[in-house]
């Protein structure tokens, strides 16, 4: 009823990850394309949503911005195409 799935992703958290990897190729992305892309302020971004999917190692923050994980893709069902990316 409330779309959580079997690791606690609500529908905002999934849709922040299938943003950086549909509109942005997976990342990196600044956190204000992030977002203008989802329409979330970015204090909540980084307040509510980031800490969780860093813990389940599902998005990961580097200098040049948040980038999606392999297991992000994996969970989300979603083919990783871009070999060039090293994370």
């Amino acid at each position: 009823m409330l779309e959580i799935d079997e690791l606690g992703l609500e529908p905002t958290d999934r849709y922040i990850l299938e943003t950086i990897i549909k509109k942005f190729d997976g990342g990196p992305v600044g956190i204000s394309a992030l977002s203008a892309a989802t329409s979330e302020e970015k204090d909540t971004i980084e307040e509510v949503y980031e800490p969780y999917l860093m813990k389940l190692g599902l998005l990961a923050r580097t200098p040049k911005g948040r980038i999606v994980t392999k297991l992000a893709y994996k969970h989300l069902n979603i083919k990783y195409h871009n070999q060039a990316k090293l994370w």
